[in-house]
């Protein structure tokens, strides 16, 4: 009993010290978003009418500076998200929320998707290659290697010229047809067929990390007393293979899952503005140009907490995974 009581005061005292340390985090990621933005050079009013043919007067230039600066003080920035308003952009004319709800579904449709099959596929892939070994093997890591070395920017620019630009089987640009009122059926083929390239891009380089990792986790959890044991005792390949060593060479590959889905609202900038893909990261991308502090501010407080969020899961998820990586008690 007095085991128990001692091992729930340690489990609480966990808890609270982690609950501390992530609010502690969310702090310092919200003061860090309203001040870092603030660092770019130049200004909204210079980026805005710096090539328009309107031609503003020093006067003229003040009062706009002087209007966009108003209200943006930190304590006015801390009440606004505390009653959860992300801001007004500047460029868009909109608030910040709308342009993220908006934005949000093409990059978990693209980004998403393309980072749950490579992951599935690069381990499903590592485990088959560790398993069988030979000739096969060694060609597929040397592949592997040699892909994992080509940015995303190289693949994605090779695809579009050749592809779109040279044999017109994809549009080159977007995330849909612009005004072009196809029913339902159609409308998911036609996105389809846009997310194509960029889907083929980001698959391209996130499936040979997925695949090393999970290659190297598995040659290594082969030679262990406990597969040895399991194939002693009779056990069939394909279980020895997955519900035991598999199992065992996951952590690396659920690791590199979360960091790279934690990021993946804004790693994928270079993809969505090779192709002018309408998600989170050319928002980004367009924000950064205009210096429309509200919604920088906005997309990467957002992606920041949504890496806390991703690493309160992994710490979880690790637990259910191997019972080992549990702090002793």
């Amino acid at each position: 009993m007095l085991i128990k009581n001692n091992s729930h005061k340690l489990l609480s005292g966990r808890f609270r010290g982690r609950a501390v340390a992530y609010l502690l985090a969310v702090l310092l990621l919200v003061l860090m978003s309203y001040y870092l933005p603030r660092l770019l050079p130049g200004d909204f009013v210079t980026a805005m009418y710096s090539g328009s043919p309107v031609t503003l007067t020093g006067e003229q230039e003040a009062e706009l500076r002087a209007h966009y600066a108003a209200g943006d003080s930190l304590g006015h920035y801390l009440v606004n998200l505390f009653f959860l308003d992300w801001g007004f952009s500047f460029a868009f004319l909109t608030p910040v929320s709308s342009l993220i709800l908006a934005a949000l579904p093409w990059t978990l449709f693209l980004v998403g998707g393309a980072h749950l099959l490579s992951t599935l596929l690069g381990f499903i892939a590592g485990v088959e290659a560790a398993w069988r070994r030979g000739a096969v093997e060694k060609g597929l890591v040397a592949v592997m290697t040699f892909l994992e070395g080509i940015p995303e920017m190289g693949t994605g620019v090779l695809l579009l010229l050749l592809f779109s630009l040279y044999l017109g089987w994809f549009p080159a640009a977007g995330g849909e047809t612009a005004y072009a009122g196809y029913s339902l059926p159609r409308w998911c083929l036609d996105v389809l067929h846009h997310t194509a390239l960029p889907f083929i891009t980001l698959v391209g380089a996130y499936l040979p990390g997925s695949f090393l990792l999970a290659r190297g986790g598995m040659v290594v959890v082969l030679h262990s007393p406990f597969i040895k044991t399991a194939r002693a005792k009779g056990l069939p390949p394909l279980r020895v293979r997955y519900g035991h060593a598999a199992r065992n060479a996951l952590l690396p590959v659920v690791t590199r899952f979360g960091l790279r889905f934690a990021f993946m609202l804004t790693g994928a900038l270079v993809v969505e503005s090779i192709y002018s893909y309408p998600g989170l990261g050319t928002l980004l991308f367009k924000a950064i140009s205009l210096r429309d502090l509200p919604t920088i501010r906005a997309i990467v407080l957002f992606s920041s907490l949504l890496v806390l969020v991703i690493n309160m899961a992994l710490e979880v998820l690790y637990e259910r995974l191997d019972p080992r990586v549990q702090h002793e008690l």
